[in-house]
This record gives C-alpha cells, structure tokens and sequence, in this order.
C-alpha cells in the first residue's frame, strides 16, 4: 500500500496500521478554479486569503474544537456517567492520533468541512479496537455511492495510485447536503460573493500601489525657483504630524490651499468591501459581531445575546452533527454509550441571571445543589443530591 498512511488492512486484522508524512501534504485546489463574474479564481486558497472567510471559518472551527468532548456510559435507569478506562474516551478528548491533541483534530476537521463540505478520518483499528483517527484532507478522499445506496469512499495517492475504503473505516462529518452523502462546497456555492470580495480588495490595494492621491493642493501665481520650493517644502513641514493639527497655515506668494476630499466612488468603494463581509458571514452562517464586524446595533448590552445567538444558531447545529456522527461511526449503535460536548460553559449568562435561574430550579425541586455545582464545574460535596421542596407546597389532594 502506497501513499501517506503506511499499512492499510481494512478488515480489521492483528497489525497496527500507522500513518506516515500526512504533515508534507499541501492543499491542492479542491474545486478548480472556479471562475466567476468579477474575473477572479475562486478556490479553497484563495477563499482563505479573504478575512472574513478566514475569520468564519476560524469562528466555526475554534468554536467547536474548544469545547470539552466527552464519552459518557448510559445505566439502565438512564444516569450517565463518563466512560472511565475506555479508549475511545481519550482518543476523542485528548489525544486522536501520534501528532495531534484533541482540539487540534477537531479544529482540522472542521476546516475542511466548513470549506469543502466534507470532513474525513481514517480510522484506525487493531484487533477491532479504535486506535486513532487520522484526518484526510478532502481533495483526497471521495465518498462515492453505489446502485443501492452502498457507501464507499476512493483515496487517490499523490502518486495517482488510488484505494477504496469501506464505510466503517472513515469518519465522515458532512456539512449540509443535498444528496445525502456528499456536502455542499459552500466555496463554491458563495463564489460570487467571495470573488467580489477579492477583487474589490484587489483593486483597492492597486488604488495604494500605482495611485497618487494627495491630501490637497497648493496652487501659487508663477514658477517657483528652485530655493523658493526648498523653503516651502520647510514650511509645510512644519504642519506635519498629529501634535500640529488645527495649527494655522500661512504662506506667502498668494499660494492657495485647497484640500482634496473623499470622492463618491470611494465611500462607495468601502461600503462594497463592508457589504461583502456581510454577504460572507451569511453564507457562512455567522454574525459579523463574531469576526469584529460591527455596526451602531452592537452594544455592550446586546454582547450576551449575540454570543448566546452564535452558540444556538451556530454552533449548534455543527455539535449537533458531531454527536451523531460519532455514535453512527466509532460507537456502532452501542445504546450504552454517547457522546457529548460541555456546552453549559458557552450558554452561561451573568452571574445574577444564573444565580436566579438555579434559585428557581431549587426552590421547585427540579434542580438539586449537587446539580448547581456539577453545571459550574465545582468538586461535589456531600448532602446535597437530594432535592429541596418549599414547606408551604403540597400535592392536591385528589
């Protein structure tokens, strides 16, 4: 077996399958050079040349890969607890492969699936036992589909040699999808927006690059000899800098000052390139507010809800998938285990919000003290499990 794994046996077998020099891989153009009506190529690159593409996409990635993953065991009567001793528990949460930490996989996963549609892992077994997940960059690795809905996936080599997979042997998290087993390639789908952005970046650093634009103009009555130019030169240099603002110009000869103000193109011009932050963020599916792209609606006030609507809008539906695609791939339907992201750290409001949110649920019965501190990462203590009901309540008799 050739490429950047070493050995490959995909049923299963005694020998330990390793990877090897996945680190030299370079990204290739994914999606080819999508031409688009601005007259720039769209492509993964040149996509996260863009600031606001890097800066989603990096909103996205870090916002899920922060997040504490955890692999909890189910009981009969439903408690769960986290699954001390199995390996999977922390391969997920601390260490997937030889080179990198949990956030870092996750982090990568994430890149590739928000850019291309598709996340890929290899998964690693010996013996039958997940031993790391070894991500595979997207231009790599393609999910094809048979006559009867059977699942395979082609890895084609830098060597141009090529392999199948079978479906239990890659972990495949899928952005949104039309056909069910592929991703939508967002690059492709906001080309337009994305390209525009490029070239009206383009064509403003063309602006700085090859342009003159001074800040105004003195006209004076005749030629100046060049001694007469020396000593105006030293005159204006006098005005220079922030700490002569506003000071008084006086200059002789008739000369004239007359300043040059922004023309109508280029407000224009900046509120394009502002404009199409906005159209990338909603491609993207994220608030401006979380890549620093604010207007006068942004507040302190409204900083809460903003963050709060980027996690339930945001980054829910990504942690959603996550969860699911982990039971349908690594757990193999095992009903006794699940897998689950810490998100009560992001949903925290204030401190009085919280403080009279646990309050109400204790004074009711449906939240115990023990609840409170498990919810702030507190150690438990001992006494309070049981739930506390108000004297003055009793059920209606019947």
């Amino acid at each position: 077996m050739r490429g950047i794994f070493g050995s490959l046996k995909f049923a299963g077998g005694d020998r330990e399958q390793k990877a090897t020099d996945i680190g030299a891989y370079s990204w290739q153009t994914l999606l080819g050079q999508q031409a688009v009506k601005s007259g720039v190529s769209v492509n993964i690159d040149t996509s996260m040349q863009v600031s606001a593409v890097l800066a989603c996409t990096r909103a996205l990635a870090e916002g899920v890969a922060q997040l504490p993953l955890k692999l909890y065991t189910i009981s009969a009567d439903g408690s769960q607890n986290e699954a001390q001793g199995n390996r999977l528990r922390t391969i997920l949460g601390m260490r997937p492969n030889d080179w990198q930490t949990s956030f870092e996989w996750r982090e990568t996963m994430m890149f590739h699936a928000v850019l291309s549609g598709d996340g890929f892992s290899f998964i690693n077994r010996l013996r039958g036992e997940i031993r790391e997940l070894l991500p595979i960059p997207p231009g790599m690795c393609f999910p094809v589909q048979d006559d009867k809905y059977g699942l395979t996936y082609k890895i084609t080599w830098k060597d141009g040699s090529s392999d199948t997979l079978p479906r239990s042997s890659v972990l495949h998290l899928r952005g949104p999808s039309w056909d069910g087993y592929r991703g939508l390639e967002p690059v492709r789908l906001a080309r337009e927006a994305i390209g525009l952005a490029i070239a009206t970046e383009d064509a403003h650093a063309r602006l700085h690059s090859n342009g003159t634009r001074p800040g105004g103009l003195i006209s004076l009555e005749g030629v100046l000899s060049p001694d007469a130019q020396e000593r105006l030169k030293a005159k204006l240099a006098v005005y220079g800098g922030t700490e002569n603002a506003f000071r008084t110009m006086i200059l002789d000869q008739g000369a004239k000052w007359q300043p040059f103000a922004m023309s109508g193109v280029d407000a224009q011009h900046i509120q394009t390139r502002m404009f199409q932050i906005e159209e990338i963020c909603r491609s993207m599916r994220v608030s401006p507010v979380m890549i620093g792209h604010s207007d006068k609606a942004a507040t302190f006030a409204s900083a809460e809800a903003f963050m709060l609507g980027h996690v339930v809008h945001t980054l829910m539906p990504w942690v959603a998938r996550w969860e699911q695609v982990i039971a349908r791939d690594l757990l193999g339907g095992d009903e006794s285990l699940t897998a689950k992201f810490t998100m009560q750290g992001l949903l925290r409001g204030d401190s009085a919000s919280r403080a009279a949110f646990y309050s109400a649920g204790i004074a009711a019965g449906w939240l115990t003290r023990a609840d409170v501190r498990r919810l702030e990462d507190l150690n438990p203590l001992p006494g309070l499990e049981a739930p506390l009901m108000p004297l003055n309540m009793a059920p209606v008799a019947g």
